[in-house]
């Protein structure tokens, strides 16, 4: 008997907006879908890194490698942006990591609104530093939330969740992490919007997710070794966590907890305990296991030590 073949997905016309690398993924994963990119927003290029060079965004430099079109608007306040928009015709706009505001009028714009990947289990951690807030406050889990946007910060319907442990992870492969599962969930609720129909999200423990200030970088050894090591993670692998001494900023990049509970006799928070690298914290300590100078490469704590000793009773600022 002739079957015959099944229904291929039905594909959307879609605007996505997104900036950094967590946002690649779902713009990569939308294209590979088959749905139908219209128009990739993304931040306009910047000076970046020490020598100001103007550089392209990652999202930039991806779409464009695709053949997609791209805008670069510094924002989207103006009536004319919003009308260049509009003329789109879109069935959804789909952003992930953006970094500008969309005002009300971009909002309504798309039949099917605009959908947001959020790097945390909304309502928890709304705003920019989800992942780095997440590991800081010791959060058992994390995970992704696929929102439909409203004008509130963060505070829009909520479609579908992701999970994922926290564990040892760094902000960097956390945020790596969740970049795939959220590119995953966006394609799956894309898939069958009305399978995923919007639910209002809760207020209560709601929490916000402030942006990173480079000085919370500053490992602060008067805290616990516990959330000192949390530090270490949050920071890495930007700004980075860092200590000085004479003059010269380190990197610590990874660490090990020693006597996470116990103040240890005669030791001062801030000064090394041995010439492993192993520093008191109040309580504990930390012992350094991958370090970075400032200009140099990365290293085991050991390497380092060889070619630069660090005595014990040595402070650390």
């Amino acid at each position: 008997m002739y079957r015959l073949p099944p229904p291929k997905p039905a594909t959307m016309r879609i605007a996505f907006m997104g900036t950094p690398p967590f946002a690649v993924p779902t713009l990569a994963a939308l294209h590979a879908a088959g749905h139908e990119v219209v128009a990739v927003y993304t931040q306009p290029p910047r000076p970046a890194r020490r020598g100001k060079k103007v550089q392209r965004s990652a999202v930039h430099d991806w779409a464009e490698a695709h053949g997609l079109p791209v805008r670069t608007p510094k924002n989207l306040k103006n009536a004319e942006e919003q009308a260049a928009f509009a003329a789109l015709d879109l069935d959804v706009a789909v952003v992930a990591a953006y970094g500008l505001i969309l005002p009300q009028a971009v909002l309504d714009t798309p039949r099917a609104g605009c959908l947001n990947v959020h790097g945390s289990i909304l309502p928890r951690w709304r705003g920019a530093a989800p992942v780095q807030r997440a590991i800081l406050a010791g959060d058992a889990e994390t995970g992704v939330t696929i929102m439909q946007m409203d004008a509130g910060l963060d505070t829009g319907a909520i479609r579908l969740i992701g999970r994922t442990p926290v564990d040892g992870k760094t902000a960097g492969k956390l945020t790596a992490e969740l970049a795939a599962m959220g590119a995953r969930l966006m394609v799956k609720v894309l898939g069958d919007l009305d399978a995923f129909a919007p639910q209002p999200q809760p207020n209560a423990g709601a929490t916000y997710a402030a942006k990173i200030d480079k000085s919370e970088a500053r490992l602060d050894f008067l805290t616990s070794a516990v959330q000192v090591e949390r530090q270490i993670r949050a920071f890495n692998p930007v700004p980075g966590a860092f200590f000085e001494l004479d003059d010269e900023r380190y990197k610590l990049l990874a660490a090990e907890v020693v006597h996470p509970a116990d103040t240890i006799p005669g030791a001062t928070p801030g000064v090394t305990l041995d010439e492993a690298l192993t520093v008191a914290c109040n309580p504990g300590a930390i012992r350094a296991t991958r370090v970075q100078r400032a200009g140099k490469p990365a290293m085991d704590a050991a390497e380092l030590l060889r070619g630069r000793p660090i005595a014990k009773g040595v402070r650390l600022a």
